[in-house]
């Protein structure tokens, strides 16, 4: 087959797409999951055994000798990134799951596409398009509706809603401010990163007094930190060196819908007309961000995180 030709790239394409689609089923499965197997236990032993199964994992993965090591100068980064990160934004999440729903969760999950283009435009002078812009609109519109029907289930509260969305202004900040470990080896990023926030929030924990939790608990927070934080950032990064970023970030979009869908799926048939809306205003605003033309050059490289999400043909999922 001569280079170009129709159908040359279908099979690697085909590949890099359901390498994509695995990565956003792994982690759109996890906020659902987390508040089930995280009932009854603390936020900070909870944010600890997450990040300890996505250490755990990148260990295990050892590191990529083609990529760039981890420098000295990066360690002060690494902090502030964990502290964002791997501690306060799981935190945050743990708190706001045993107080509203997992469906509401994963919906308000796609803020932190709003967050970081914020962060973004503040910290390092991105622009904003009409399109991202009205993307912004919508997304606002749609956590406006979660927060002001918090009460329509019975179920949820308006503090677990808000906390849920401090979570995704933690790893909205953390997008931004990690930044620059762009050129660092990602597996390296993600240990020393979840590592630092494992240690940090299990040591919080133990100074509150939180109960250990029973152990199928613990070793299922542990999976679902493996999986859905450890684990799918090795598919993400496997599918964007396949298909490219933009693809890759267009297929990756699905996973807060995957999350709320498999909470549905789990019994949960709460939010009526309320989440329904807010749905519809997060796709939306998902659409326009994801379709938006670029006519600006960016000088920046791949952002590599340990949360996983997608923002755009420039921006890697944590």
């Amino acid at each position: 087959m001569t280079p170009g030709a129709p159908g040359e790239r279908v099979a690697p394409v085909a590949a890099g797409g359901a390498l994509a689609l695995a990565s956003a089923l792994a982690f759109g499965a996890t906020t659902p999951l987390v508040q089930r197997f995280g009932r009854g236990v603390g936020p900070f032993t909870t944010a600890a055994l997450l990040y300890g199964g996505a250490a755990l994992l990148s260990m295990h993965a050892g590191p990529d000798r083609a990529e760039s090591p981890l420098r000295a100068k990066d360690i002060p980064r690494l902090s502030a990134v964990a502290s964002l990160g791997a501690v306060a934004a799981p935190v945050a999440l743990a708190w706001g799951l045993q107080r509203t729903s997992g469906v509401t969760a994963s919906l308000l999950l796609n803020l932190e596409a709003l967050f970081t283009v914020v962060l973004a435009r503040v910290l390092w002078s991105e622009p904003i398009g009409a399109r991202v812009g009205a993307a912004l609109v919508a997304m606002t519109a749609a956590g406006a509706l979660l927060v002001g029907g918090g009460n329509e289930s019975g179920f949820d509260s308006r503090w677990g809603v808000v906390a849920v969305m401090v979570a995704t202004l933690a790893w909205a900040a953390d997008n931004a401010v990690g930044r620059p470990l762009a050129d660092r080896d990602p597996t390296q990023v993600v240990l020393v990163k979840a590592a630092l926030g494992a240690v940090a929030s299990a040591s919080l924990a133990g100074a509150l007094h939180e109960d250990l939790p029973q152990w199928p608990a613990a070793l299922a927070l542990a999976a679902c930190g493996a999986g859905g934080y450890g684990a799918s950032l090795r598919l993400y990064l496997r599918a964007q060196r396949t298909i490219g970023a933009a693809r890759t970030g267009s297929i990756f979009a699905c996973a807060p819908f995957v999350g709320a869908a498999l909470a549905w799926m789990l019994g949960e048939r709460i939010g009526g007309i309320t989440s329904l809306a807010a749905g519809a205003l997060c796709a939306l605003g998902l659409w326009l961000h994801l379709t938006e033309r670029h006519d600006h050059e960016h000088s920046h490289g791949d952002l590599v995180h340990s949360h996983p999400h997608a923002l755009d043909a420039d921006h890697r999922h944590h």
